[in-house]
């Protein structure tokens, strides 16, 4: 069996990577199966029914360990993935604890050299990630930026890291956006979508929107998050209520990036975000900070991607959006290397490998 740790079904990208993952796999005849601190979450509903899901009943992580490190003894799998750093640190600190054919793949979601500086535990998570990355079987990085950072600064030997794009179901999204949605006043339609987070930076995209000319453009916000009352009054504070729209968690957010005439990414740090691959596979075009990971890689010369240095260059870039088609999605921009298929394939030939 092979086991993918997930805290909650929460609506996160790193969550919908591993979701991807292992029902891919499971489709593929795989024995999969899911260890989760809590049975909860917007996502849950995505997991196929037949896929066993082991819930620890916990709700923290010191109070999760202890029950964790008996389910794996029980369940005794070929492999355990995680996908979230302070999940990853902890399975490699209680490897003594765990079969020793048992093989342990951790993937990073975030670049670290931004994220660990923003961390709760700033202090210890980078010494953490130096001594214990690197007793990991497999690391698995989203871009070759990301993997030179754990070279470089982390020592993790280059053969103990891999690169896997994030996986993106095209026919599903494509099958999704036969119609689209709009929120439209007679200017461009911005379009951002996220958990309103710190790490997400939706605070200073509402200020670089507030100072464009163009007083008749429009913003879509996806997404929930601890700071939605707090964007909000900023929103009222701007008068600028009647111009943004907050829809909230959305099972079908695609039809609102088809819509929109370009896709918003002000993260203050990130790894691959989903959204901006999916934004690209429903033809519509990115605007992304710096700081949002190994964007630039996603395809070939830049196309469909605007990476900015700074805040007045991401206004800039937004005022120079022009309205496209109202009635139609554009054409996939996304390199069929994304595709979950292929990602898939390149995992099982990884599985295979286990001894």
């Amino acid at each position: 069996m092979l086991i993918f740790l997930l805290p909650v079904f929460s609506g996160g990208g790193a969550e919908r990577v591993t979701l991807n993952i292992l029902t891919g796999l499971h489709d593929s005849g795989y024995s999969v199966g899911i260890i989760t601190f809590n049975k909860r979450g917007s996502l849950l509903s995505k997991v196929p029914y037949d896929i066993p899901i082991y819930d620890l009943g916990t709700i923290t992580l010191k109070s999760s360990i202890i029950p964790l490190i008996k389910e794996i003894q029980k369940l005794k799998p070929r492999m355990v993935f995680s996908t979230l750093g302070y999940i990853n640190v902890t399975l490699l600190l209680c490897r003594i604890f765990f079969p020793r054919s048992m093989k342990i793949w951790v993937r990073e979601a975030n670049l670290p050299s931004i994220s660990l500086i923003n961390n709760p535990l700033s202090l210890i998570m980078p010494t953490l990630y130096r001594l214990l990355y690197k007793r990991s079987d497999k690391l698995i990085c989203t871009s070759f930026r990301m993997k030179m950072e754990f070279v470089s600064d982390f020592s993790v030997p280059r053969e103990v890291i891999d690169i896997l794009p994030n996986p993106v179901d095209v026919d599903m999204i494509r099958s999704s956006i036969s119609s689209i949605e709009r929120f439209d006043e007679g200017g461009v339609c911005y379009l951002a979508s996220g958990r309103l987070t710190f790490q997400k930076g939706f605070d200073r995209l509402i200020y670089w929107f507030d100072k464009l000319t163009n007083k008749k453009s429009t913003l879509v916000i996806l997404g929930e998050g601890l700071l939605k009352k707090e964007l909000i009054n900023i929103v009222k504070t701007l008068g600028i209520q009647n111009r943004i729209k907050f829809i909230g968690f959305c099972d079908n957010p695609w039809k609102w990036y088809a819509g929109a005439d370009v896709f918003l990414l002000p993260s203050r740090w990130e790894g691959m975000p989903n959204s901006v691959l999916e934004s690209l596979v429903c033809g519509t075009e990115v605007i992304a900070t710096k700081e949002s990971g190994g964007i630039k890689e996603v395809v070939e010369k830049g196309k469909g991607v605007i990476v900015v240095e700074n805040d007045k260059e991401f206004i800039k870039a937004m005022s120079k959006v022009e309205i496209k088609n109202k009635n139609t999605a554009f054409e996939s921009l996304l390199p069929e290397k994304y595709r979950k298929e292929k990602i898939i394939f390149n995992i099982k030939e990884w599985i295979n490998e286990i001894n």
